[in-house]
């Protein structure tokens, strides 16, 4: 029983470093983000990486064939997505140092933004519901939920990280967040 418990930590701990980053990025986005805030963005990434496990496991016990043929394009889907949002991003950035005036709209990390980046950094995590498949369900669920846990812990800690760092990053914080973006979606197309 420990060691399933350590196991499910460390998976938490490693299916987490995706979402940290992009976390980072999130809190360098919007400096001086307001704690309610940076408890939903690391919530919505802790839903994610909680969801998408035990998707994968009832994947494995229902849909084999259709995820393994959905399994070659999660590289693809993930750098698609971050690289899009990341280079809105970049491009929100330079133009809010170039119309200074406008940069008070440009700095808030929507829902979509949020949706869109959950779905991208914990798609991998849909391939843990294979190691986890011999589980019953109740121990697949007790593994995803420690699981959303730890990577809640880890996020909340990377968005208000971000958030200090931005205060002191100013004109540079977007565009650092959109470069780690991108960096995060080629790091996952190119470690798949």
């Amino acid at each position: 029983m420990l060691l399933w418990f350590l196991n499910s930590v460390l998976l938490g701990a490693g299916l987490a470093m995706d979402a940290f980053t992009v976390s980072l990025a999130n809190g360098l986005h919007e400096p001086g983000m307001r704690r309610g805030k940076q408890l939903k963005i690391a919530g919505a990434f802790a839903g994610f990486q909680t969801l998408m496990p035990l998707l994968g496991w009832v994947c494995v016990h229902t849909v084999v064939q259709l995820f393994s043929a959905f399994e070659k394009l999660i590289p693809w889907i993930a750098l698609i997505l971050l690289c899009v949002i990341g280079g809105k991003m970049v491009f929100g950035g330079i133009k809010a140092r170039c119309h200074p005036e406008q940069a008070e709209n440009a700095q808030t990390v929507g829902a979509g933004a949020l949706l869109v980046q959950g779905i991208a950094t914990s798609i991998d995590a849909l391939s843990v519901g294979f190691t986890i498949a011999e589980d019953p369900w109740y121990k697949a669920g007790a593994a995803a939920l420690l699981i959303g846990a730890v990577t809640f812990g880890i996020c909340f800690a990377g968005v208000r990280l971000g958030s200090r760092a931005g205060m002191k990053l100013a004109d540079h914080a977007a565009i650092v967040g959109g470069l780690l973006l991108i960096g995060i979606g080629i790091e996952i197309f190119v470690t798949h």
